[in-house]
């Protein structure tokens, strides 16, 4: 069998045309990597895919003509028979009222053949939420920074951001992804690159909340300095957060209370030995220093009797200290979440999923099988990525799943739901098909890999239903015809990005063009703000980088005027982030995300005044109409204390604000210019009685 033949048994699309309308053929020395690097499939005599039941619905399976009647089922869960029985057909009539959950399906046909498949019984829709319409405050978490927190935005802080989200109408917060990294590689800091999907970054702990711990003054000194930085100083954050919980850990086992002892135990027996494999994991790691594949053999496949045998030896304080930091990560998110049910949220934590994992990390270690980890995902060169990507991250493949009846994804759905009222499946297609890119290779080498997309929707939906959690599926770009609807019949919401969501000829779609099951946004957490975009920031930064941007100046002109007309065509005559947000707000669709980094044009200050005036626009967005909407906020009004046009100022006339320049005197007092007043409409002495927004750039002011 060639090459070829054998891709396409495995359901590999070797050939394909990109977003730019190009034909790319498989490299034949890619493939064969790719060919390698995926589990063999178990050759299927009776059945053409996962069986896939929904609850409340009518069911059948046809059989393929390999099968010699009478052919008799049973459904088993481990030892427990769900169900049994016989068919003289080709086709297998299952009975109603099944319990959900995901099963294996044993067949034996008259000749004495037998098979064995997965069975999934899903629930019919994923859970739908429990509100009609709201809004969100999405933030970068590490991003965040307060007097108190280390460096990087903690749970501490999250905390505070839910007050103020909930304060303001909103009805959860938006976050990156909060998984494990790798507490060694302290540089190595993408959420999206994790070690592992199941656990918590630890450097999210906010270790004055540990009962017993101790701040030293070199730590207190240190931690000046980590505060003071205009960008996150991973090195040093990790070195200081560490050794706090280290410390942390030993006052725990010196002196924890009853209680809290019980608490922990608890907590370990709850994620049982998921939760000793990855702390097993993390030590070994840390003893060899070397990728998994290449430890001593008895360790490079995880084995559940030897883990247990370390925590009894030399090493199990080491264990337990992860195991630890797991625990108090978990209870302080776990009390953000809290807060945000006690305040009437009715999403509460928003969060989101990586589409992958490090070949050299925990859930690659830990899932062999279903883990591919010489294959990176990637997407194929379209207009906005004209090289394509290769996102060097290691995804599931099909044969393992199935193997394993979707075990694996569903464990890493669990975990991202367990404190969330919403996750964000990024790159959702991959629920479909992968684009995958062996190692070695450019992302125009990949190939597109067929999954089990009902069996993962029927999965996503049990998980779903069983955490009261509404799914979005990341679903930017071009998608194969069908699969919006698809996933949308299975009750996943689609995001919309409002960036995107434009018709062939360049124009806007209209707020009536967008679903109700999608979350709704202006952007992307990696896409420019609506000030970069506004002002061709993102294009600059590409070409000064040597990537082609995929746009010209004059379509970005162009994209600046078709938004011009669509907010004209609603009512809306300013192009202000105010005015974005009274457009989305218009649409039916059921959430609604307000990025932080579009809120900070200026100092932070000025940006904590902007969330306060923009978000009114959307506090009331459950009971919003496109009558009461319209005219819902005041212009913006800027008061700048400076003489000139620079970097501080620059981005509010992008967002199309009115700045009025206030000189500086002797001493630093403030000289009133009462023609620049006069342009902002206000005077000096009204700052304390300005409605809509009063930014003083200068706090000395």
């Amino acid at each position: 069998m060639d090459l070829y033949t054998r891709a396409k048994d495995l359901g590999i699309q070797t050939e394909f045309m990109d977003g730019q309308g190009h034909r790319h053929v498989t490299d034949t020395a890619a493939l064969q990597i790719i060919l390698d690097a995926l589990p063999a499939r178990i050759p299927t005599r009776f059945l053409k895919e996962v069986v896939v039941i929904r609850s409340g619905q009518s069911a059948r399976t046809e059989l393929d003509q390999a099968a010699t009647l009478p052919l008799r089922w049973k459904i088993v869960a481990g030892l427990k028979v769900i169900a049994e029985g016989e068919t003289p057909d080709r086709v297998i009539v299952w009975p109603q009222g099944l319990p959900e959950g995901s099963y294996r399906l044993h067949l034996t046909d008259a000749a004495a053949l037998t098979e064995e498949a997965p069975l999934i019984v899903a629930p019919p829709r994923a859970f739908g939420g429990d509100f009609d319409r709201c809004w969100l405050l999405a933030v970068q978490l590490y991003g965040i920074r307060s007097e108190r927190n280390w460096g990087i935005g903690d749970f501490t802080d999250l905390e505070g951001l839910i007050e103020l989200a909930a304060g303001l109408g909103a009805d959860g917060v938006g976050l990156n992804p909060l998984h494990a990294l790798f507490d060694d590689r302290p540089g190595d800091c993408s959420p999206y690159s994790p070690n592992s999907r199941l656990f918590l970054n630890a450097l999210y702990v906010d270790p004055a909340k540990i009962p017993a711990f101790r701040l030293d003054a070199g730590t207190r000194d240190a931690l000046a300095q980590a505060r003071a930085g205009d960008v996150v100083d991973y090195v040093t954050v990790a070195a200081l957060k560490w050794r706090a919980l280290r410390s942390a850990f030993d006052a725990f086992r010196a002196d924890a209370t009853q209680g809290r002892r019980q608490e922990f135990e608890k907590f370990r027996k709850e994620r049982a030995s998921l939760l000793l494999r990855f702390a097993c994991f993390e030590t070994l790691r840390h003893k060899f220093n070397t990728p998994w594949w290449e430890w001593p053999e008895p360790w490079r496949q995880p084995d559940d009797a030897k883990c247990a045998e370390l925590r009894k030896g030399a090493d199990a304080a080491e264990i337990e200290f992860v195991e630890f930091v797991q625990w108090t990560a978990d209870r302080q998110l776990a009390a953000a979440r809290d807060r945000a049910d006690r305040l009437g949220m009715r999403v509460g934590l928003y969060l989101d999923v990586a589409v992958g994992v490090q070949s050299d990390g925990f859930d690659a270690w830990n899932e062999q099988a279903a883990i591919s980890r010489r294959l990176g995902v990637g997407a194929p060169p379209d207009p906005l990525n004209t090289a394509g990507q290769s996102w060097g991250l290691a995804g599931f493949n099909a044969t393992g799943l199935e193997l394993k009846s979707f075990e694996p994804y569903r464990e890493m759905l669990r975990a991202a739901m367990r404190h969330a009222g919403a996750i964000r499946l990024d790159h959702v297609l991959g629920l479909k098909r992968l684009y995958l890119v062996p190692q070695g290779f450019g992302a125009a080498d990949g190939v597109y890999v067929q999954m089990p997309f009902e069996a993962l929707l029927a999965a996503t939906a049990l998980e779903s239903v069983a955490n009261r959690c509404v799914v979005i599926g990341e679903d930017l770009g071009t998608v194969p015809e069908g699969f919006r609807e698809q996933i949308a019949d299975w009750g996943i919401w689609s995001y919309l990005v409002m960036m995107f969501e434009r018709e062939d000829n360049g124009l806007f779609k209209g707020i009536d063009r967008y679903m109700a099951n999608a979350l709704v946004t202006f952007n992307t957490h990696d896409l420019s703000t609506y000030a970069g975009w506004r002002s061709f920031g993102d294009l600059k930064t590409k070409r000064a980088l040597g990537i082609d941007p995929g746009e010209s100046d004059d379509a970005r002109w162009h994209a600046l005027a078709m938004l011009d007309e669509v907010l004209r065509h609603h009512g809306i005559e300013r192009n202000d982030l105010n005015s974005i947000a009274n457009f989305l707000a218009r649409t039916k669709s059921r959430m609604l995300a307000i990025a932080e980094q579009n809120l900070l044009p200026l100092d932070v200050d000025t940006g904590l005044c902007l969330i306060r005036q923009l978000l009114s626009a959307v506090a009331t967005l459950h009971e919003a109409t496109p009558d009461t909407c319209h005219g819902a906020l005041a212009p913006e009004r800027i008061l700048y204390v400076g003489d000139r046009i620079d970097n501080d100022v620059r981005p509010a006339l992008s967002f199309g604000m009115q700045v009025a320049f206030l000189r500086r005197g002797p001493w630093g007092h403030i000289q009133q210019d009462d023609e620049a007043l006069v342009r902002c409409r206000f005077r000096l002495d009204d700052l304390a009685e300005l409605p809509g927004l009063v930014a003083v750039h200068n706090a000395a002011a």
